[in-house]
Order: C-alpha cells, then sequence, then structure tokens
C-alpha cells in the first residue's frame, strides 16, 4: 500500500507576483531614501546645517513599510529564516537594498515562472 504524499499548499501566482511587485518598489523607495540620508548626516556633521532633518523619520518609516512588503513576500515564496533575515537587513545598507532586490527578484521569478 502506498502513501499519498501530501505537498505543501502553494500561493498562487498572482499573490506571488503581487507581493514582488511591493517588494520591489519598497526596495528602491527604501534604497533611496537610504542615500538620502547619507546625504543628511554628511550635511549635518560635515557643515552644521539641519536642511534635511525630515530624512531620518521618513526613512524609518519607509524602511517599516519596506519590512512589511519583504516579510509579506517572503511568507508568500516560503525563504527560510535567514534569507527573510538578510533581505530585512539590506534596507539598512546604503545600496545594498538594490542588489538584494535584483537577486531576489531573478530567483522568485524562476522559481514562479513570472
Amino acid at each position: 500500500m502506498t502513501e499519498a504524499r501530501t505537498q505543501a499548499p502553494t500561493t498562487p501566482v498572482d499573490k506571488v507576483r503581487g507581493a514582488l511587485l511591493r517588494y520591489r518598489v519598497l526596495a528602491w523607495i527604501t534604497g533611496l531614501w537610504l542615500l538620502l540620508l547619507v546625504v543628511e548626516l554628511v550635511i549635518k556633521y560635515g557643515f552644521g546645517s539641519t536642511a534635511l532633518d525630515f530624512v531620518p523619520f521618513v526613512h524609518g518609516w519607509v524602511y517599516f513599510v519596506y519590512l512589511i512588503f519583504a516579510i509579506d513576500l517572503a511568507i508568500k515564496v516560503r525563504w527560510p529564516l535567514g534569507k527573510t533575515v538578510l533581505t530585512a537587513i539590506a534596507g539598512t545598507i546604503p545600496f545594498l537594498s538594490f542588489w538584494v532586490e535584483h537577486i531576489r527578484t531573478r530567483e522568485v521569478k524562476a522559481e514562479f515562472g513570472l
């Protein structure tokens, strides 16, 4: 008697496509605000100007939304915890969010045929 193998249910491709798009948009927005944050820090500590004091606040909230979308995508495509954490951390290091977004997008598109 053979046992029926049960396969874990997969997320519909449309939901993955939407989650991937949201993640990609926020990865780019987060990366751009992070670069602006670096400029703000140089201006603040290098030149003593407070012209861009709003940038840390905005970047913090944009990063928070990025985390939500990255975790949403991670759940839908069933990433392991390590990959999810590395993807989340990518929004805190200048230029890394762009590179990680490219890699994760390529992986998800290949896996789900998008």
